[in-house]
This record gives structure tokens, C-alpha cells and sequence, in this order.
């Protein structure tokens, strides 16, 4: 319980108890904080709840909580008279445009010297803004636009920031669409060599000659068509970094060349008859095995090992089950800010098709869904109807086969599993068990243990 001062006390009665908590919900800018009376009349309305709301507090005070905010059964706050107090309930009320908002509610009632029920303060807090605020704790991190919660994906940032202080080459292994450039730029930031280029090329888009060119640069002459010499990326990344994705699709003829700048800092523009010294870092990126390509015939093995100095393996988003809410809401509090549309919710149905898809265009794709969602979708709750079609004509299974248990568990706080598998799951016991790895029985102990409502 918080204590005070008589100071406290004193100083209080001098400022005005209306004017002090006004001031205190004043700081709460994310949800709604009202007051009621014995027969729940309004009897104090928050800036917050205002625009929460849009609802004026003078159209709001002496009128009855559930009519205003058109509560559904069980939520009308003279139900505290016999709960005392209620945590993190899931509510649906109203806005003034009708729009209903999904919001955590969080109340206390109070009790006259008669033991009489005597109002209730009540907070409630929009989902997506609580979702948001999930995503900053339980260990989740941002880092240059990687944002995990994931323990591998958190290891992975570990040696991003140690190696970045380094000259290493570092490669970088990971599907299309997990971040690999993010990642590379990460590292170009980090280092030393932040305040020079970063260049980025990705070896697959383009021809052997024309790949040789823009990597080496040409002189006048070198070929038909080169009517001036071309500075090539080694040269303009000087001091700098070149980041080079899907390193594994370099013709075998150009590797050689790789290989002298890697050993030497120093090459020969196509055309040319004198090295050109530089001094460039090298990162590489690839969705290829480079041992299994080395195997195979199509990539040297002494460029192999002078590119996998430090390697960072990226996880699939479907192995980063943790990382999925968290990136679903980071992308829709983004198009919050910025869009016609604000989203509130994703429907229960949504989010099971969400949690269960495989995402083969990782990181990448979920963001598009999400814009998706945003251009066809209306109204405050992300619905089944906004996904994209592959989510709508998937076949509903049960949700304890749908939801894969969290890997990594070692590195987590056993309380933060119940609570992120209670979440998930939609507070679904058999799923929620399954999705923590524990037997229902095991996991209705420890969700005893810590405490945690469903």
C-alpha cells in the first residue's frame, strides 16, 4: 500500500483534491479515467476519456456509465459492489460515432464506514496502445529497426553489437524478408564507420559483365558502350561498408576478384591495368548454405571462410511465434498514426489465422498484410474479411494444433510464458497449455503460482 507524509496530507487539502487527481489523469495519456457513484453515475470524466471517447466530459458528467458507454452484460460498473476490483478485463464500449473500442478495464470500487458500495474509479486502456506496451517489456527489444522479444533473435542482436565495434566480415544467413539488410545496416551504424557510405548491392539482380562492372568499376574504353570511366561500389563505399545480399549467387569468375579486395584491399577496374587500393568492410548476406554451395561446385571455400568470420543466423518469423503479436501491432500502431482508419483489435478468428500461417515472406510479408488490412478493411476491430485471401480460405483447426510451442523457453521467465501463452490462445486453457509445453494440469499449477487471471 503507497504511503504519505502528513506534508502530503496537508498539502493536498491546500491544492484541492479535485484539482490533484485532475492533474494525475491528466498524465495518463493513453485510456480513460472516470469515476462513478453508488447508482454509477459519472461523477469525473478524464481528458483521456474524452478523446478516448469523443465524448465531452459536460455530455458525460451525472449520467448513467453502462448508457453512455453502452456496456454489455457484466460490465456495468455497479457489478464492483460484489467483485471489489477488476484487472486487465477484456471491455467492448462505445465511442460517439457508435464504433465500439476494445479496451483492458481495470476498476476499484469503494466502500462506505457501513461497508456500503460507494463508487468506483475505473481505467480503461485501449488494446492497441496496451499491446504496445507488452511488446516494450517482457525482455522485447529494438534495435535500429529489428524489433524481437524472440530469444534467438536477441542473441542474434547480442553479436550484432559486439561485432559492429570490430572490423570482422560478417555473414548473414536468413530467409527472404527476415531483415538481413536491416541487420547490415545495423552493423554500418553501429561501427566506426557510421559517418561514411554504406553502399548495398544484391549479386543476384543483375549480369555477370554488368555485376563485374558495378562492382569494380571500368575505364573508358573497357568495353563498347563505356564512354567514361565508371567508379564501381568498392571504390565509392571507400572508408565505408558494402553490404553484398545473396552473396552465394556470385559467379564463380567474380568470386576470385572478392577474394584479392578481402586479402589485399585492392583490385583491378574492369579495363584497367593498375590496382586500385581501398578500404572497405565487407558484410554479405545469403538464403544459401555457402558449405552446401561449396559442396555443390558453385562457391569457393577460402571465400567461404573469409566471408563467415562472424556469422548471424536469422530466424524465420515462424520459428519467432513470441514476435508475431508484438510485429503485428508495431506495424498497426504505425498506420494508427499516419492512416484514416485506427485499429483497436484483431478479431479472435483473425488472430488464430494470423498465429497459425507460416509467413514464407517472413518480416516482410506480415507488414504487407497489415497495409492490406488497412487499405480494404473499415472500422476499429481487424477482422478475418481484411486479411488477404490465403488467411480466409485456410482450414480452422483447433487451436491447441494451430499454436506450436515457444522455443528457447530456457531463456524466458516461466510467469511471462503463462502469461504470453494465456494471450495468445485467447485465454483458451488446452491451447494455452500446449502452446507453453506444459501438461493442463502443470500449467494450471503455475498459473496458480504466479497469480496470473486468465
Amino acid at each position: 500500500m503507497s504511503q504519505s507524509s502528513p506534508f502530503f496530507n496537508r498539502w493536498l487539502s491546500q491544492m484541492g483534491p479535485d484539482q490533484v487527481i485532475a492533474i494525475l489523469t491528466d498524465l495518463v495519456d493513453a485510456g480513460a479515467v472516470f469515476a462513478v457513484d453508488a447508482s454509477g453515475k459519472v461523477l469525473f470524466w478524464s481528458k483521456g476519456a474524452e478523446k478516448l471517447f469523443g465524448l465531452p466530459a459536460e455530455s458525460v458528467l451525472g449520467n448513467p456509465c453502462a448508457r453512455t458507454l453502452g456496456c454489455e452484460e457484466g460490465q456495468d460498473p455497479c457489478g464492483l459492489a460484489e467483485l471489489g476490483s477488476i484487472k486487465a478485463q477484456i471491455v467492448k464500449p462505445k465511442r460517439a460515432n457508435g464504433e465500439r473500442v476494445t479496451c483492458y478495464r481495470t476498476a476499484r470500487a469503494f466502500f462506505d464506514a457501513e461497508g456500503q458500495f460507494a463508487g468506483a474509479l475505473e481505467f480503461l486502456q485501449p488494446q492497441a496502445s496496451a499491446e504496445t506496451m507488452i511488446g516494450q517489456q517482457s525482455n522485447s527489444e529494438s534495435f535500429h529497426g529489428i524489433l524481437s522479444r524472440d530469444p534467438a533473435m536477441l542473441e542474434a542482436i547480442k553479436i550484432i553489437r559486439n561485432v559492429a565495434e570490430t572490423e570482422a566480415t560478417v555473414l548473414i544467413r536468413g530467409e527472404s524478408g527476415t531483415g538481413k539488410e536491416l541487420v547490415a545496416r545495423a552493423l554500418h551504424q553501429e561501427s566506426p564507420r557510421h559517418d561514411q557510405p554504406f553502399l548495398a548491392i544484391n549479386c543476384a539482380a543483375l549480369t555477370p559483365s554488368l555485376l563485374e562492372s558495378e562492382l569494380f568499376g571500368h575505364v573508358k574504353g573497357a568495353f563498347t558502350g563505356a564512354v567514361r570511366t565508371h567508379a564501381g561500389l568498392f571504390q565509392r563505399a571507400h572508408g565505408g561498408t558494402l553490404f553484398l545480399d545473396e552473396v552465394a549467387e556470385l559467379p564463380l569468375e567474380l568470386q576470385a576478384k572478392l577474394l584479392r579486395v578481402l586479402q589485399e584491399q585492392s583490385f583491378i577496374p574492369v579495363g584497367g591495368d593498375a590496382a586500385v587500393s581501398v578500404d572497405v568492410r565487407i558484410i554479405a548476406a545469403t538464403h544459401r548454405s555457402l558449405r552446401e554451395e561449396v559442396k555443390a561446385g558453385r562457391f569457393r571455400e577460402d571465400l567461404m571462410y573469409r566471408l563467415r568470420v562472424v556469422p548471424v543466423f536469422l530466424p524465420p518469423l515462424r520459428e519467432r511465434r513470441l514476435d508475431v503479436n508484438l510485429l503485428l501491432w508495431n506495424s498497426i500502431n504505425l498506420h494508427n498514426l499516419h492512416g484514416r482508419r485506427h485499429v483497436d483489435s484483431i478479431a479472435p478468428e483473425a488472430m488464430r489465422r494470423l498465429l497459425d500461417y507460416r509467413w514464407p515472406g517472413n518480416v516482410r510479408e506480415l507488414i504487407n498484410v497489415v497495409e492490406y488490412a488497412f487499405a480494404v478493411g473499415r472500422g476499429n476491430e481487424l477482422g478475418l474479411d481484411d486479411l488477404p485471401p490465403e488467411f480466409r480460405e485456410s482450414k480452422t483447426v483447433a487451436i491447441s494444433e494451430q499454436v506450436s510451442p515457444p522455443k528457447h523457453k530456457k531463456y524466458q521467465n516461466e510467469a511471462d510464458i503463462v502469461r504470453e501463452a494465456l494471450q495468445v490462445t485467447g485465454g483458451n486453457l488446452e491451447a494455452a497449455a500446449s502452446y507453453a509445453g506444459m501438461s493442463r494440469a502443470t500449467f494450471w499449477r503455475k498459473r496458480k503460482k504466479y497469480e496470473i487471471d486468465s
